[in-house]
């Protein structure tokens, strides 16, 4: 399937079924989201979830190439969607320049931007230079410093975030994320545009759902309210590693089985 059939499979999804998208930051990881996601984000989370930053913003573009490389080898079906990093969109050249590098050496189908009005001009450059952009509305995780707070709430903040949706959709960007947007604004919003939302924390009104892998799988140590443990697979791990660690000392391992 062709980059704009594989976009168009995404978009129609809206009020038909739910959009599945979750986070991948290497090969192995891919491979399994691969097989029941819609959407593979390479997500600049990868900071807290693998470096232990605590801010998105240290996240150099460098590591997002990296690791994009790995998780395309992983990729085959899902449309994959890499974080354009903190301050490497500051101007539509800028944006441009590190767009087409990104998809270039990670092959990638898109980049997704944080920002509604003040990057207007930025998204518009892209999509207007054939680049596919998802855009990021609601809590923008690079222009937070201190806690992370739910938005929406006021009016005035609920209409703010709508106008901007509506913006990034005349723009032309094919999805909006959603992060933890207020449950009756994310309603509201999702009914309003024709592009789908894709929610994180922000209420199941939204066309579809993102989580960071890790999250959802009890690798990763959180109590944000939005994250759902659905497994716990450190039990798996620690099971494996115990059991390579007894067999080795009692030289069970390696037998001639697994000798040459």
């Amino acid at each position: 399937m062709s980059l704009k059939g594989s976009i168009k499979k995404i978009i129609n999804k809206k009020n038909k079924s739910k959009i599945i998208c979750l986070t991948a930051y290497s090969k192995n990881f891919a491979k399994e989201v691969d097989k029941y996601a819609d959407i593979t984000l390479v997500g600049d989370s990868l900071g807290s979830v693998l470096y232990n930053y605590n801010t998105t913003r240290k996240v150099t573009l460098k590591n997002m190439i990296e690791h994009a490389k790995s998780v395309r080898m992983g990729t085959k079906k899902s449309l994959m969607v890499v974080d354009m990093p903190y301050r490497t969109y500051r101007t539509k050249k800028e944006a441009l320049k590190n767009s087409i590098r990104v998809i270039r050496e990670t092959k990638c189908d898109a980049v997704k931007l944080e920002g509604g009005f003040k990057i207007k001009e930025i998204i518009k450059y892209l999509v207007k230079n054939k680049i596919p952009v998802m855009g990021h509305l609601g809590l923008l995780p690079q222009s937070v410093r201190g806690k992370f707070k739910s938005k929406g709430k006021s009016k005035n903040e609920k209409n703010k975030i709508l106008r901007e949706s509506k913006l990034l959709e005349s723009l032309g960007v094919f999805a909006i994320v959603l992060e933890c947007v207020e449950t009756s604004a994310a309603k509201l919003i999702t009914n309003s545009i024709k592009i789908p939302t894709i929610g994180i924390g922000s209420s199941l009104y939204c066309d579809g759902q993102v989580l960071v892998t890790d999250d959802l799988l009890g690798l990763n140590e959180t109590n944000i309210r939005f994250v759902k443990k659905f497994a716990n697979i450190k039990k798996n791990i620690n099971k494996g590693i115990k059991m390579f660690k007894q067999e080795v000392i009692s030289k069970k391992y390696p037998s001639k089985k697994y000798s040459y």
